[in-house]
């Protein structure tokens, strides 16, 4: 079985490596659409050119980011790349199988064999803390280690599937669920733990600097970020989170329905929010 994550980027030297290298210890290869990335993203994800990267492209950015347009590209590789499953996924996250024994590939491919054409992730958010500020680094993934369950509606992470003949839509809902018709969603949602900032200065850099387009923002889109500003970061104390302690014992209770780091805005229950 063949599994293609399709993943679109924009300065993201520090989560792209970690990303790739896990998606291919689990067997699954990666499509890659870039923004226009000033930094070494590209250097980074040429290096896996020969183990899962299948493709590289450029997509222009016109001085705003337009995840619109990134979403429907995605829509239109689903149609042309040889794949028997897709996966709708961000440099940011480190998407999981529901046993950690298994690889992601192989779960997938227990999700086809019962008949489902269509996968959820339950979210699991990594924050920096008052107590340990600052994981900008390389080791982000062993340093950062507090997290909560965040799920504003069910499903929220709908963004596997299986190859359709027909089109797909992920643009409809800002690419947080795919639609099509004949969905079947599998009953068991998949582990994503998303590393949703490294510190306040790369919040500032990640959303505070981001330069929207205007015509998503008028119908609702990216509304809480697109407000977020430096005097509104405050992290969380470790005594509000909960302590990873294995991808098996991730703790999926009690989610919580907006991301305190937007707190002082709307929950983000509008599409590409």
């Amino acid at each position: 079985m063949r599994i293609i994550a399709l993943l679109a980027t924009f300065n993201e030297q520090r989560f792209i490596g970690s990303c790739l290298d896990h998606l291919a210890r689990h067997g699954i290869d990666a499509y890659v659409i870039d923004n226009d990335s000033t930094d070494d993203t590209i250097a980074i994800v040429r290096q896996f050119a020969g183990r899962n990267v299948i493709g590289i492209e450029s997509f222009p950015r016109h001085g705003s980011y337009p995840w619109r347009t990134i979403l429907e590209r995605k829509e239109s590789l689903a149609a042309e790349l040889d794949a028997d499953w897709f996966m709708h996924a961000d440099p940011d996250e480190i998407r999981l199988p529901p046993v950690p024994e298994q690889t992601l590939a192989e779960a997938f491919a227990q999700a086809d064999a019962a008949g489902y054409n269509a996968v959820n992730f339950m979210e699991f958010t990594f924050v920096p803390t008052r107590q340990s500020p600052d994981h900008d680094h390389a080791d982000y993934l062993r340093t950062m280690r507090w997290y909560y369950p965040f799920e504003p509606v069910f499903p929220n992470q709908l963004k596997a599937w299986k190859k359709q003949l027909g089109p797909i839509d992920l643009a409809s809902t800002g690419g947080h669920r795919v639609e099509f018709p004949g969905l079947r969603m599998c009953p068991t949602s998949f582990p994503m733990r998303h590393f949703l900032y490294l510190s306040a200065a790369h919040a500032i850099r990640k959303y505070v600097r981001r330069v929207y387009d205007p015509s998503e923002l008028a119908v609702g889109w990216h509304r809480a970020r697109a407000r977020l500003t430096a005097e509104n970061i405050v992290l969380q104390d470790e005594s509000a989170l909960r302590v990873y302690e294995g991808d098996g014992r991730l703790d999926a209770s009690q989610p919580l329905a907006a991301h305190p780091l937007f707190s002082n805005f709307p929950p983000p229950d509008a599409p590409g929010s």
